[in-house]
């Protein structure tokens, strides 16, 4: 009986799974999001800090593509 839980939550645990990766490969990264990245992989940045970075260099990008 225990055998049977124990298959039982390692089915629904490979479905979970599953669908968690599969809604991550559902978003499509922009050109500014994978520009903004290497630029913050050029300046070894991680953490809060290339959050941050991101985050002010896509906003920048999007400002300049309106003028």
């Amino acid at each position: 009986m225990n055998t049977t839980r124990l298959i039982a939550a390692a089915v629904a645990a490979t479905f979970v799974i599953g669908a968690g990766s599969a809604i991550a490969a559902e978003k499509a990264r922009t050109p500014e999001s994978i520009e903004c990245s290497k630029q913050a992989d050029a300046k070894g940045l991680h953490g809060k800090e290339r959050k941050s970075f991101r985050a002010k260099c896509k906003a920048d990008m999007k400002k300049s593509e309106k003028k």
